[in-house]
């Protein structure tokens, strides 16, 4: 039975097209357990396959034709084959991290079928290691990053002697409350954007928070909204290829370079990556004079900010943040972040949680608008790229045994914003997800190396 597909799932799937294709992806690393024998990766696959009945979300497939009016509807797959769903794949010698980034990438770069189910899963063996890899990929019209994330946790446990773990995909009895869902602003729900319009009654209340904001957008002070990013290599039209870098640090050793300086975890990551990409693009001879601006999406917690929330959990925002890049010393790039992020939170404090999702959606309306109207090279960008935290599981992590070592997720590259950088928290180790077009972004897996670079040049300035 054909169901209507909600505006905010429907614009995902307008706004994409072979050079943007809109899924989000994810790379786990397990370590397989001691009592694994030859055939345990095949075994692993299998379990994954030969599931008893696949969950509902994983059934339906896009379809619109003269008999829905033209409509956009979910319909479920008649002919539904898993094994095209679910794939066993093997790297080339030598089987470094290397050659499993490449595979992620090319695979990444494929654009899902409206014919079928959107979403595949790919065990990886061959990894000279001995780990496994599994890379999944879910389009944004069926789950965002944190849905994506939350699902891959579900099917995990902390005890390494269960057995019996379904596949992400399986279908498992409904449980009898369902959590309440978090807001995603790179996702720019469309309610959002019609509230952002001024549709609905509380958006009448946003003007003084409204006018403080676009005062600081028009003195180039970023907040919640940005006026002034300077056009970089990363603010042009794409290709549908995809080239993936990843890697992951301590998060004790980012805390401690916070904890020396007064600013945050998320200060000292974004100052990382300000500092890698400044070192990037000096090195191709495109650094702007203006300093880059990163999108990044922030959780408020109601009780601390004095959101007024009905359901009193936390309102969720996009802070427009000046990441420094004119700044060579790291610790004055560090400072200027921490101050940018501050009146960034200070500017959506003052606001309701459906004002503030107004406010990031008309943050964020430009960048959606512009590739959608083909409008680049026309209108500015709002912002350079998109830099997110997502928050993983605490505790190590096992599927059937083999213990999870290693979760990076997979973003999604738009025109006009060639780069996007995710993180991902798991066992005391954050891990970087950098995706790029690969022609846009040349040499992605240097910005690794600069990451690098960048955490040891902050630890000096820090004093540690």
């Amino acid at each position: 039975m054909a169901t209507p597909i909600d505006p905010t799932s429907a614009a995902f799937l307008l706004a994409e097209n072979r050079n943007m294709p809109m899924h989000v992806g994810g790379l786990q690393l397990f370590e397989k357990p001691e009592d694994a024998g030859r055939n345990y990766i095949r075994t692993m696959f299998e379990r994954m396959r030969d599931v008893d009945a696949v969950a509902p979300l994983f059934l339906k497939h896009p379809h619109r034709s003269l008999r829905t009016g033209g409509q956009l509807v979910w319909r479920p797959d008649e002919q539904f084959d898993i094994e095209h769903h679910v794939r066993h794949s093997a790297l080339p010698k030598p089987g470094r991290v290397r050659e499993l980034l490449e595979l992620c990438g090319r695979l990444h770069s494929t654009r899902l079928a409206w014919e079928r189910p959107l979403w595949e899963a790919h065990v990886i063996e061959g990894l000279r290691d001995g780990r496994v890899g599994l890379y999944t990929k879910t389009h944004h019209a069926l789950v965002d990053g944190v849905s994506a994330m939350r699902l891959l946790a579900s099917t995990l446990t902390t005890d390494e002697t269960r057995r019996g773990m379904p596949a992400p995909w399986a279908a498992r009895p409904r449980p009898r409350t369902a959590a309440p869902s978090d807001s995603n602003l790179a996702d720019l729900p469309m309610s959002a954007l019609r509230t952002a319009l001024g549709v609905t009654a509380e958006a009448a209340g946003m003007p003084g928070a409204l006018v403080r904001t676009l005062r600081q957008g028009l003195r180039n002070e970023t907040s919640a909204v940005s006026l002034y990013a300077p056009r970089t290599m990363f603010n042009q039209n794409i290709t549908g290829s995809r080239r993936f870098a990843a890697q992951d640090w301590p998060i004790e050793r980012i805390r401690a370079i916070g904890k020396a300086t007064g600013t945050t975890i998320n200060d000292v990551v974004l100052a990382m990556c300000a500092g890698a990409i400044r070192t990037y693009l000096a090195e191709l001879d495109a650094l702007p004079d203006s300093p880059l601006v990163a999108m990044v999406p922030i959780g408020l917690n109601a009780k601390q900010s004095q959101i007024a929330s009905a359901d009193g959990g936390n309102a969720v925002g996009a802070v427009m943040v000046a990441l420094a890049t004119d700044q060579a010393d790291p610790a004055r790039r560090l400072g200027a972040i921490h101050t940018s992020m501050r009146d960034g939170k200070e500017a959506l404090s003052s606001m309701t949680q459906m004002q503030i999702l107004a406010m990031s959606a008309i943050g964020q309306a430009p960048a959606i608008l512009t590739p959608l109207l083909r409008m680049q090279g026309i209108v500015r960008p709002p912002y350079n790229l998109i830099i997110s935290n997502v928050p993983g599981p605490r505790t190590t992590q096992y599927w059937n045994g083999a213990r999870m070592v290693g979760m990076y997720p997979l973003s999604i590259p738009i025109n006009g914003m060639a780069l996007n950088i995710t993180c991902t928290s798991y066992e005391g180790q954050l891990g970087f997800g950098l995706t790029g077009c690969r022609r846009t972004v040349p040499h992605l897996q240097r910005l690794l190396g600069h990451l690098d670079a960048e955490i040891a040049a902050l630890e000096v300035a820090a004093g540690l």
